[in-house]
């Protein structure tokens, strides 16, 4: 079963078409099947970027170490959470 086919549609200069004409012609491809290969690669791209943490050799250490000792009392977080609640008790009105 196949999924269905959306359509997407853009309007460009006549320059631009004609540099992704020439480009989708040099690389064997059809203007739509050249465009959506580059949407894909620049989405996957900017997705990635936006959805990866990249940590110092330091900050690294600090992360494992707090893995380490999960179960140590944080009591900055548990004062956070109590404050959060609160507020989020307000913007209800419960």
């Amino acid at each position: 079963m196949h999924a269905a086919l959306e359509r997407i549609d853009l309007r460009t200069s006549a320059e631009t078409k004609a540099l992704i004409g020439r480009a989708a012609a040099i690389a064997g491809m059809s203007v739509s099947a050249f465009l959506l290969s580059a949407a894909q690669e620049r989405a996957k791209a900017v997705l990635g970027e936006a959805e990866s943490l990249t940590l110092t050799p330091r900050d690294w250490e600090a992360f494992v170490d707090a893995l380490d000792h999960l179960d140590q009392p944080r009591p900055k977080l548990a004062a956070a959470m109590q404050r959060y609640r609160a507020w989020q008790a307000e913007q209800t009105g419960s």
